[in-house]
């Protein structure tokens, strides 16, 4: 009896620790599209070599009464598939748009950032 039951609480502990690195790590929380100017795009990394890259998206916000200010947002993120990241390299400067998965936490050889990059939807001057 006694074994039976630390049998079962193993195997729900196995389940409950399957189901947090699933959803932690593998489950796409969300998905979208951002546009902005490519600032870079880097292949860095000690153990894990991984494509980083940001594209700065500028806009307008209004501020106190009638006074409308310029202000700009990093959008830092990771590319797993190497020509993407090599098509990217080439469009430091270009206005883009890309395809972005965004996932609750990161893994070192996916890279640094929540949001990974998988599809280039649009490049302009």
């Amino acid at each position: 009896m006694k074994g039976k039951i630390i049998g079962i609480t193993t195997l729900v502990v196995a389940l409950a620790l399957a189901a947090f690195i699933y959803f932690r790590f593998y489950f796409v929380f969300g998905e979208g599209v951002k546009a902005g100017e490519l600032n870079f795009v880097v292949y860095k990394g000690y153990v894990f070599k991984t494509y980083e890259g940001r594209a700065i998206q500028a806009g307008f916000a209004k501020g106190k009464g009638t006074t409308t200010t310029v202000q700009s947002y990093e959008f830092d993120f990771s590319i797993t598939d190497e020509a993407i990241a090599d098509s990217l390299m080439r469009c430091g400067g270009k206005t883009v748009e890309l395809h972005y998965k965004e996932y609750l936490g990161t893994l070192p050889w996916r890279g640094k950032q929540k949001y990974i990059v998988d599809r280039i939807v649009s490049v302009r001057e």
